[in-house]
């Protein structure tokens, strides 16, 4: 193996903790407050956003959503809009005058007005299937929002079904014939068509559940159903009902007015396919008239993040094709010449598109080498520059004519709203949702380090010392391992900044990577672990986890190795290939890849990865050789393993098979299961089992490396 050019480039001081007083606590998880969505006010002098915060409420630890609206000139404090029941979803309304938004009505989510001269919100919409993402017209006297409609709610609507047909592509069950109405009487000793009715009966009322859709699981459970996302409009005048955009078994998305009042959004272009097998979309123009015209409809593609400009002239966007790893293209288009395309080549995934007021510009976030800054393209010259540097992931942004507006997370707070020049500079914060409590903890500051691997990849790593530490004292080291497997780590990473802050106040040093394979290092990095999610990754993070052992500060004897998703994959693969680790833990993992393509909804990326399916050869050959299952012979690392009972992603069958197979082989491991919990219990799950998961990966690594 050929190692060459080691770099170490320390992008912070030599300090390396804050000078607060008091350690991390596992339970200071619940003191973060983030911020989703923002919305700047159209003469550019407020922002209104969405703050989620964690409110105990006895021993659990509830989720709350409130509207906040903070003053841009940063000269006044923040204050809450909303109360009590959960909003989200905010949109000025051309005037500045009122905010409209979301709350759950009856469990269905529905649009409110909040006027900003005082005065309670009032509720818009009492749609039967619910109303979310609104947006006011450019008048100020419509707005649009979109619903979720469900298979059988849509067979029999008569304004987004006319004639209440059934779709044009074929049925998924072959040879079924679909029962209309309730003329047939079930019943299980009739006719064929009769117990034909019974068993759809039995099916409707929870006795069965019959699959026949590929695409059959949710994050959550089998589901069996279809919906379907359709647009609607509706007046702002007492008793308006609204009026629907879009039909059919279609779905919709990215709908969003032009200054003129028309609209445009991307949808299903196949009406010969079942939705779970046609993946391509074009994109529509709906005229003040109501009519529909087709503005792009490349065949095989995928088009998102509709952006139009100030004036209405141009349209950005992007598309990549339906299936594979792609990292998608930035275009631009006239919305009148709409097949005259340019393209701006950039090798990264493209976020948050908006355009300079004087339609010269384009910014846009991207996740780049280990961060998520704001690029700026000059679209004259086809110049793309970094407004924000490496160091911080940004998450929002909105483009004023001489300011940006962003959402920022660093190693010194994970959210906060910032606001600088058009340029990225004279940047001010406008929030301090984290910044005050964080002050006042010792928090370990990440050192990026780079070395190339054998393929002459630079891979970049951080490192984190234990808060207190002493030169010439061992220590713990923990390698830490992200998922995707095209996930990015770096010190703008919102989701892991507690556990690595707490791994390091309990006397814990902490490496983590980007493996070949991550995000955020072009389309050839991203591709560079196809056929190879095993011995290629594995060398990178255990590269990282060498060097720096090679500082001289890591006890060899309690070396620690954990992570979730493709990362237990990774872990399952390092333990049992590697003998170096004194225990291991792996979260949410896949561990045998035939069956994952069967239990996990993110199934696709067994035939994106790996080139073909299970029952093919050499597929097949390749799935098991890549699979950690294949080697649990060599594991003896002692081990714990935690899946979430409802995690439909990559399939909890998948832990229960690792782990039954080390009780059987007699290794030391233990399996914990959350109930109820998802595949992202440690990004959104219930907060008492995100404490849970830290505490008993903590207590478990305690037992082995006994530092206590």
């Amino acid at each position: 193996m050929r190692w060459i050019r080691i770099i170490f480039l320390f992008l912070y001081l030599p300090v390396l903790a804050q000078t607060g007083t008091e350690p991390m606590q596992v339970t200071d998880l619940t003191k973060i407050r983030s911020i989703g969505s923002i919305a700047v006010s159209p003469d550019g002098k407020q922002v209104v956003y969405v703050v989620t915060a964690i409110e105990p409420k006895g021993e659990e630890f509830n989720y709350i959503n409130q509207l906040w609206l903070a003053d841009l000139s940063g000269k006044t404090q923040p204050i809450q809009l909303t109360s009590k029941e959960n909003a989200g979803q905010p949109a000025w309304s051309p005037d500045g005058k009122q905010i409209a938004f979301v709350r759950n009505v009856d469990n269905k989510p529905q649009i409110f007005l909040l006027p900003l001269i005082g005065g309670e919100a009032k509720q818009l919409t009492t749609h039967k299937f619910g109303a979310g993402n609104p947006q006011f017209s450019p008048d100020g006297k419509k707005i649009l929002f979109a619903s979720s409609i469900a298979y059988k709610d849509l067979l029999i609507d008569s304004l987004l079904n006319p004639g209440k047909q059934p779709p044009t592509w074929p049925s998924e069950r072959p040879g079924y014939p679909t029962i209309h109405g309730a003329s047939t009487q079930p019943d299980p000793n009739g006719n064929i068509d009769q117990i034909r009715a019974y068993l759809d009966k039995n099916n409707t009322e929870g006795k069965a559940r019959v699959i026949h859709r590929l695409n059959f699981q949710d994050e959550m459970n089998i589901n069996p159903d279809l919906s379907f996302n359709h647009y609607f409009q509706i007046d702002l005048t007492p008793d308006a009902k609204p009026q629907p955009l879009t039909r059919g078994f279609f779905r919709f998305s990215n709908a969003t007015y032009t200054p003129s009042g028309e609209i445009l959004l991307i949808g299903q272009i196949d009406s010969l396919n079942h939705p779970d097998r046609s993946r391509g979309n074009q994109v529509y123009r709906i005229g003040t008239d109501g009519k529909w015209n087709t503005l792009l409809n490349e065949s095989e593609t995928q088009y998102s993040g509709l952006r139009v400009s100030p004036s209405g002239k141009f349209l950005a966007y992007l598309k990549s094709p339906e299936d594979g790893l792609q990292i998608p293209e930035l275009c631009v288009a006239p919305l009148n010449e709409p097949r005259s395309i340019k393209t701006f080549p950039f090798d990264r995934n493209k976020n948050n598109l908006r355009w300079s007021a004087d339609e010269k510009s384009i910014y846009f976030t991207a996740q780049s080498n280990g961060a998520a800054p704001i690029y700026r393209l000059d679209i004259n010259t086809q110049k793309i520059v970094p407004l924000t540097n490496n160091d911080a992931g940004i998450s929002q942004l909105e483009v004023l004519p001489k300011h940006l507006v962003y959402v920022r997370t660093d190693i010194h707070s994970p959210f906060e709203i910032h606001r600088s020049d058009a340029s990225g500079e004279l940047t001010q914060p406008i929030t301090q949702l984290n910044t005050d409590w964080i002050r006042q903890k010792r928090i370990s500051l990440p050192e990026k380090h780079i070395f190339y691997n054998e393929l002459n990849q630079a891979i970049e790593y951080w490192v984190m010392k234990p808060i207190g530490y002493e030169p010439g004292k061992k220590y713990p080291l923990l390698l830490e391992i992200h998922g995707g497997p095209s996930s990015m780590w770096g010190p703008g990473e919102a989701s892991m900044w507690h556990e690595y802050q707490y791994f390091c106040s309990q006397g814990y040093g902490v490496v983590y990577s980007n493996p070949r394979g991550s995000g955020g290092y072009g389309l050839d990095f991203l591709k560079s672990n196809k056929n190879d999610w095993g011995t290629g990754p594995t060398r990178d993070v255990l590269k990282a986890l060498e060097l720096t052992i090679q500082e001289g500060w890591a006890d060899t004897t309690k070396l620690l190795v954990t992570g979730g998703s493709y990362a237990g994959y990774l872990v399952a693969w390092i333990i049992a290939h590697d003998q170096r680790f004194a225990a291991a833990c792996s979260q949410r993992g896949v561990y045998d890849l035939n069956t994952f393509f069967g239990e996990g909804n993110a199934w696709r990326l067994v035939p994106n990865y790996f080139g073909g399916y299970p029952w093919q050869e050499p597929t097949r050959s390749i799935l098991q050789r890549e699979s950690p299952i294949t080697y649990v012979e060599n594991i003896k690392t002692p081990y714990i393993i935690f899946h979430g009972d409802n995690d439909r992603r990559t399939g909890f069958v998948q832990s229960e098979m690792l782990y039954r197979s080390l009780k059987v082989l007699g290794r030391p491991v233990e399996y914990v299961r959350h109930p109820n919990a998802t595949h992202e219990i440690t990004r959104s799950g219930v907060n008492r089992q995100r404490i849970d998961q830290i505490l008993r990966t903590y207590e478990f690594f305690e037992r082995w490396i006994q530092t206590k």
